[in-house]
């Protein structure tokens, strides 16, 4: 099991929008729906939208001091589905596009999370950002599983894209874009991962 993080298992994706909204107020790149649109790209990715280094370093101050004051919620029932999953005995990993500073903050307010997963990918450990697969196919990889034989659970067009293109059977989770986007690209659609039995995940 491959498991994005922000709109899969944390309740965050809206405080991130708000972020990012903010930030293309204040330095506008001049892309459309901004927030929305750099769902699932890692941090290297976003700030290379941002027209100077300058910009991006204060960008980069400001997101640390974000991220340290926020509050890292989990959707109603997505611990106690991973637990069930840990007890069946299914390996999963985490592979999110966030870095290493932000899974530390959020590790710091729930420090017993790691251990529910073999494996954790972040962002800067790939350099291909999503929809690239690379991220997933690092995740199998290092849970010693094919990707064919992997399930993915994503919510972002971007992450949702990258795990159809590794191959992996896709299971989208309707929290960030409406259940029809999400349905296209997937091959099963859910508004929660609470909402699955350990057996469903694996139903064609």
């Amino acid at each position: 099991m491959l498991f994005d993080l922000d709109g899969v298992l944390l309740d965050s994706e809206g405080q991130y929008s708000i972020f990012w909204r903010s930030m293309e107020e204040r330095f506008p790149t001049g892309i459309d729906d901004f927030s929305n649109y750099i769902k699932g790209f890692h941090l290297a990715r976003i700030l290379s939208y941002f027209a100077s280094d300058e910009i991006r370093e204060q960008i980069v101050q400001e997101l640390v001091e974000f991220e340290k004051n926020m509050r890292f919620e989990f959707f109603p029932g997505a611990l106690e589905f991973i637990k069930r999953l840990r007890e069946a005995g299914i390996p999963m990993a985490i592979v999110t596009s966030s870095d290493h500073k932000k899974m530390k903050a959020l590790f710091s307010q729930h420090p017993d999370f790691p251990a529910l997963f073999e494996v954790i990918i972040t962002g800067d450990m790939v350099t291909k950002a999503k929809p690239d697969p690379d991220c997933f196919l690092l995740g199998a990889k290092q849970l010693g599983i094919d990707i064919k034989d992997c399930v993915v659970f994503e919510d972002s067009r971007n992450g949702l894209m990258a795990a159809r293109a590794s191959g992996a059977r896709v299971i989208g989770v309707a929290t960030t874009l409406c259940a029809d986007v999400v349905a296209s690209l997937s091959d099963l659609t859910v508004h929660g991962v609470d909402e699955l039995d350990v057996e469903q995940i694996f139903i064609s």
